[in-house]
């Protein structure tokens, strides 16, 4: 009677691990897209800015820049702005398209780069009552992005958040123009 348990055993164990070479069944999981990342970290950044910035606050967004070259960016700087800003205002909040303001200067190819500017001043301008910055760095095989809401009354970080984007042949195009 064991011996037949036994082959019984067997034969089911032999059937299940069969099934699993049945296609479908060895999918690789998958990789976060440039855009899955920036939607979710500005989900978590809107998040933790919870009841330090209202629906009334107006932001300003600016390119994110190259954090060993704040002067620098590039086409994945200005898309990680342009993801960003179409995400928090997704959840809700008050962008300012500056790009449409005649009293801004802006450079050709390079954006709206706030770390090298008078932020007050151009709040003023503008406003607005806080401003989206970033910063990105190239490691092994990922971009590393950092994202703040800041006052620009007291520069105080209303919310901020960190990710990682894989370094796909995508995000390696959008690095090979810098500007």
């Amino acid at each position: 009677m064991s011996r037949l348990y036994l082959c019984a055993a067997l034969l089911l164990s032999v059937l299940i691990t069969g099934c699993s070479a049945l296609p479908g069944n060895h999918t690789a999981p998958v990789q976060p897209t440039l855009l899955s990342q920036v939607d979710t970290a500005a989900e978590r950044m809107v998040k933790n800015a919870h009841g330090r910035l209202s629906t009334r606050d107006t932001i300003i967004a600016t390119t994110f820049v190259d954090v060993d070259q704040l002067g620098r960016s590039s086409t994945l700087g200005r898309t990680l702005t342009e993801a960003m800003t179409s995400k928090l205002v997704e959840n809700g909040l008050n962008v300012i398209e500056v790009k449409l303001r005649d009293s801004l200067y802006i450079e050709e190819y390079a954006g709206e780069m706030i770390l090298s500017r008078n932020v007050q001043r151009l709040g003023n301008n503008y406003n607005a009552s806080a401003v989206l910055l970033g910063t990105y760095a190239v490691a092994r095989g990922e971009v590393i992005v950092n994202a703040r809401l800041v006052r620009l009354a007291d520069q105080l970080v209303l919310g901020a958040t960190s990710f990682r984007v894989p370094m796909d042949v995508n995000v390696q195009m959008l690095l090979a123009s810098p500007y």
